[in-house]
């Protein structure tokens, strides 16, 4: 049965989370989990509904989503001419100091409207002139940090415009240094986690290990989420910063109370470990550990899958590990016996754990030899991936040997 829907404070806004496909239910149950009401996930993200303080606690606090934005207007636009006249009856004076900044992202269109840079440079247009006309002078265009991001999206000749309160998207933490190939993002990184249960494997005191991992963002993504880290914490620009509405005191209450958190929180971070054979990659990951300031909660070590030997003690948790996909022609039959090292590996190392392997081909999966307890769907960019979750028990996995091998 459906929760109740809540009923709307009077002074409630409406807010909306984007996330990538396929992580829209993860960000929906991050906003109920934060407090926000009426939380409604949608083709793109999960719409919300609270103070200002909710939208600022969302964008502190979510992990999986891309950005948060606050639904200014919407109104029927057809062409460019209609688009113009719509944005420049909004009270923009309300949001934008005319000697600020502001920047435009604009999405969709229509048959009229068919270029994305156009659409942004009319809806730019629009707010400049309101403002020339009531004050004398006009906003500049700031693309990396402006005081005001808009929003923009145009659909069946419908345009939606909103302010984007995360101003960057809220996967870029703040402490990415040094990547490799390829890399996870951090909130798809956080996403995954979450499908895996890691968060309840953590307080239980559960270890975690990701054996190929790379420049480290999931053993950064699991020590900031056992830790009751916010991932927003270590960011110093935001879309509200030099937004006319922007609340510093509220701002501040909640960067104390995050802070307050983090502290006690890292004390109760469990065993985290990272893998790799990739010497750059593990320099990276050192750099982007220290940046996160998590250089002592968290151990990487330069070590190649077949030498991996798990230190003794080590409570059962989560493995979780991203190995190459082979996206290119003829290169997933050169990866077959990574993937048939790393299932052996699982099963002689990790009895009693749970992990979660991400493939971009399932015959590669195939090669590990282990059924799969659950498998997601969800997407790295374009790619269509599939998290295979398994649970590494002796009588599973002996008795699934048996069925893979009669396969």
């Amino acid at each position: 049965m459906p929760a109740p829907r809540q009923p709307r404070s009077p002074t409630a806004l409406r807010f909306f989370a984007t996330a990538a496909r396929g992580l829209e239910p993860i960000a929906a149950d991050e906003l109920r989990a934060l407090g926000a009401a009426n939380v409604k996930e949608e083709r793109g993200g999960a719409s919300f509904e609270g103070s200002l303080a909710a939208a600022y606690r969302a964008c502190l606090w979510l992990r999986a989503a891309n950005r948060v934005l606050l639904p200014l207007a919407r109104f029927p636009a057809r062409d460019a001419d209609q688009l113009y006249a719509s944005v420049n009856r909004m009270p923009w004076e309300n949001d934008l100091s005319p000697d600020g900044t502001l920047a435009v992202d604009f999405t969709g269109g229509n048959e009229n409207i068919i270029h994305t840079q156009f659409g942004a440079q009319r809806i730019k247009d629009a707010i400049v002139d309101r403002l020339r006309e009531k004050y004398g002078w006009r906003p500049n265009v700031d693309r990396a940090q402006p005081d005001v991001r808009i929003n923009c999206h145009l659909h069946r000749d419908i345009a939606t415009v909103s302010l984007d309160l995360s101003g960057d998207s809220l996967h870029l933490r703040g402490y990415r240094i040094q990547g490799v190939a390829a890399p996870l993002k951090e909130n798809l990184a956080a996403a995954l986690l979450l499908k895996c249960g890691w968060p309840e494997i953590a307080k239980a005191g559960g270890s975690f290990v990701d054996p190929m991992s790379g420049s480290g963002t999931l053993v950064i993504e699991a020590a900031l989420m056992a830790g009751d880290i916010a991932p927003g914490l270590l960011r110093d620009y935001w879309g509200f910063s030099g937004w006319r509405r922007h609340d510093p005191q509220l701002w501040e209450h909640l960067l104390q109370e995050a802070r307050k958190r983090s502290d006690s929180g890292r004390k109760k971070i469990p065993v985290i470990l990272g893998f790799d054979n990739d010497s750059k990659a593990i320099a990276a990951s050192l750099i982007n550990a220290k940046r996160a300031e998590l250089h002592d909660s968290i151990h990487f070590e330069l070590r190649a899958l077949a030498d991996n030997v798990l230190p003794a003690g080590l409570k059962a948790g989560l493995v979780l590990t991203n190995p190459p996909y082979g996206e290119r022609l003829g290169e997933t039959e050169k990866l077959g016996p990574l993937y048939a090292e790393l299932g052996h590996w699982l099963r002689s190392q990790c009895s009693g754990w749970r992990a979660g392997v991400i493939v971009g081909h399932p015959e590669l999966a195939k090669q590990m030899r282990i059924r799969a307890r659950k498998i997601n769907t969800f997407y790295n960019g374009a790619l269509e991936c599939k998290l295979l979750q398994f649970s590494i028990e002796p009588e599973w996995f002996m008795r699934n040997d048996r069925v893979a091998a009669a396969d």
